[in-house]
């Protein structure tokens, strides 16, 4: 017990001359460790008569609460070291300007999609949005697409494992179509409406992707005709495109939906496309089956409809040759349409 001032002193002087966390912890060890100095008296205390054991135990445990309590002051003067010495490194200098945040931008084919629906708006056209897992029967067979037609074929499409209330099957849609089934039953003629949005089939290579965005449109009253059909779609194909300065034609073709059905066809009349015919949009009169399936009388009302391409409109205003650059992500590419 007569060390015990020595041990202490001893503690306190190392401890106060170590600059490393690791040595500080391994001289601890030398004094409160399991063989440490401290814990020797500890041990001995047995050894000692009864009168003598308490005062030497008071005093052993005062003289290890110095030990700890330099130990503690240590530890936290090392902290501060190491933290000042991380702030030293680490400095900012405030007086340096902002990098400010970066401006956000649309994507191109939101553009797209936001001037193709300004301009139908501007020709009296509504715009509807709709689900894009849709009913068998709204995608399908509404549309004059019956169970096991050869039409479907040419959309295979995503199936999904639920069921509709009816037990009917869900897919994700081929094309906006179902939303003029929707928008249909649920108002009177005249019908006058575009139903942009995404839609899904498997396919995908550089002109196709399994997720693409078209716009579908319809105008059903008693007297539409044709003529009407190619006065709508060239005055939007001149005002999207910004020029008078391209042709339009209608070419015969199939669709389940519309008889007669036409290909719409457009080429510039100047610049690097010039007198190149580039399919645009699939169009036609709509069948009497799918006004009768709009709850309409097919007898009294008659339409047009057509169904374009958002990407295909994007790929021609931009001069876009590969579509999946679209989803791709690359900041270089987006940044291009600020």
């Amino acid at each position: 017990m007569d060390n015990l001032e020595k041990i202490v002193s001893d503690a306190l002087e190392q401890f106060g001359r170590i600059d490393d966390a690791t040595q500080l912890e391994q001289a601890k060890a030398r004094f409160l460790g399991k063989a440490g100095a401290l814990t020797d008296l500890l041990k001995g205390l047995g050894k000692l008569p009864a009168e003598e054991r308490r005062e030497a135990g008071s005093r052993i445990n005062a003289a290890k609460e110095r030990i700890e309590a330099a130990l503690t002051e240590r530890r936290d003067a090392l902290a501060r070291l190491q933290l000042d010495a991380r702030l030293a490194e680490e400095a900012l200098d405030v007086t340096l300007p902002g990098r400010g945040a970066g401006r956000g931008r649309l994507h191109p084919l939101t553009r797209t999609q936001d001037r193709i629906e300004a301009i139908f708006r501007s020709i009296g056209f509504d715009v509807a949005d709709g689900p894009e897992i849709e009913t068998d029967w709204n995608n399908f067979t509404a549309l004059n697409n019956p169970e096991n037609h050869p039409a479907r074929s040419m959309q295979d499409t995503f199936y999904v494992e639920a069921k509709d209330k009816d037990g009917r099957p869900l897919l994700l849609r081929t094309h906006t179509s179902p939303m003029q089934v929707r928008y249909a039953r649920m108002h009177t003629p005249p019908i006058k409406v575009i139903a942009p949005g995404r839609t899904y089939r498997v396919d995908s290579d550089a002109t196709h992707s399994p997720m693409f965005h078209q716009v579908e449109g319809l105008w059903i009253d008693e007297n539409i005709s044709f003529a009407d059909l190619k006065g709508v779609y060239t005055e939007f194909l001149r005002r999207f495109f910004e020029t008078e300065e391209l042709d339009v034609r209608f070419r015969p073709s199939f669709f389940p939906f519309t008889e007669p059905s036409a290909e719409i066809d457009m080429a510039f009349a100047a610049g690097p496309s010039k007198g190149k015919w580039l399919e645009i949009s699939g169009a036609g009169q709509v069948h009497p089956v799918v006004i009768r399936n709009f709850g309409l009388d097919p007898e009294r009302y008659i339409g047009f409809a057509f169904g374009s391409g958002v990407e295909r409109l994007a790929m021609l205003r931009y001069g876009i040759s590969d579509l999946r650059l679209f989803y791709d992500g690359d900041l270089r590419f987006l940044q291009q349409f600020a």
